[in-house]
């Protein structure tokens, strides 16, 4: 039998400016995202999320809902290194790691003596003691559950999900815990009468197939707490992508182009944070539509810009002629030069 732990990092480029500015502690904090319409916070800490202030989130959005929002600049330089010493604990309990940002990571630590929840109290002090820093843990018989149970007693905690408590523990789980279900989903789902995952397992595999097309499939394992996925250790990613799932689908192309800056806003941090001067070979966009169904758009390209991701839109925009649900864009790497690196690159994750 597996176990996995999914351990997360509570607020973490956040967490890292309060630490090194003493000034900062019991102030809400953002970091990330100039004060003018296209700057997005990257992350903020929980005294900002008091006030509604969320990651991703316009900055001019964020101080309105918190005038006295205290936005710092990004240091991806400090937060790379943090997240180095990190991984260098993770080492010390097990080889099959998958990062899965600079934050944020999935262990399988199957066959281990000290056992899930033994590990997972030993990294957790072990990231405060050598950082200052503190992260929460999930342990689980596979990833969807182990990511879920991360969540369960953040910040600073962890939370256990044992194979013979599954069915109980899925039971009256919200329906919007689990992995892929946005807004517009869970909302799509409720209107089914739909709002955990007890009331999705009584639907027929068959029956959410024709409602969802192939996340239908996805949804009905998922409610049974089935995640058949490996942890799959570190090795050179092929692409670096972020993504958008929106709390209102967005029926027009100007509404898509907004949302576009904010993202390609993001993008680009994430470069700067994680590429390894490895050359780009190929933009892309994806899309995911109302109805669910998905469309994607590339082109090759050496640097991304936002007029170049404004064309994959416009097409990938008319080929749907729906509404959005979803947009992502992202670069893929050339391989020649992916084949000969060995650390990973993450997923856009916003602490």
């Amino acid at each position: 039998m597996r176990t996995i732990i999914h351990i997360d990092m509570d607020c973490f480029y956040a967490a890292i400016e309060t630490r090194d500015r003493p000034d900062l502690h019991g102030k809400p904090v953002g970091v990330g995202g100039s004060r003018d319409r296209r700057g997005v916070l990257t992350t903020c800490n929980y005294d900002a999320r008091k006030f509604g202030v969320r990651s991703a989130m316009p900055t001019f959005v964020a101080l309105q809902k918190c005038p006295q929002l205290v936005v710092v600049p990004t240091r991806f330089e400090v937060y790379r290194r943090e997240s180095l010493e990190i991984r260098r604990i993770f080492q010390e309990y097990s080889s099959l790691i998958e990062p899965l940002s600079l934050d944020e990571a999935y262990l399988d630590v199957s066959g281990n003596d000290l056992g899930g929840w033994e590990i997972a109290s030993r990294i957790r002090a072990e990231i405060i003691s050598r950082t200052g820093l503190t992260a929460s843990a999930g342990i689980g018989p596979n990833k969807l559950l182990a990511k879920i149970a991360s969540d369960w007693e953040k910040p600073n905690g962890q939370f256990e999900v044992k194979e013979e408590e599954i069915v109980a523990f899925m039971e009256p789980l919200p329906v919007r815990r689990i992995w892929g279900v946005g807004p517009v989903a869970a909302e799509r789902l409720e209107k089914l009468g739909i709002t955990t995952c007890g009331e999705l397992q009584r639907r027929g595999v068959a029956d959410l197939v024709k409602l969802f097309g192939r996340f239908g499939w996805e949804l009905y394992e998922m409610a049974r707490g089935i995640d058949r996925r490996a942890v799959e250790p570190s090795r050179p990613r092929k692409s670096l992508s972020t993504e958008r799932t929106f709390s209102a689908d967005l029926k027009e192309l100007w509404q898509c182009r907004e949302e576009l800056e904010h993202l390609f806003g993001e993008l680009l941090a994430d470069l700067k944070a994680r590429n390894e001067g490895r050359p780009i070979g190929r933009l892309f966009l994806k899309l995911t539509f109302s109805d669910f169904s998905k469309t994607s758009v590339e082109r090759a390209g050496r640097a991304p810009s936002l007029s170049a991701y404004e064309t994959l839109l416009a097409e990938g925009f008319r080929r749907g002629g729906k509404a959005v649900r979803l947009i992502g864009i992202g670069v893929r790497f050339s391989e020649a030069v992916a084949e000969q690196l060995e650390l990973p690159l993450g997923e856009k994750d916003l602490g």
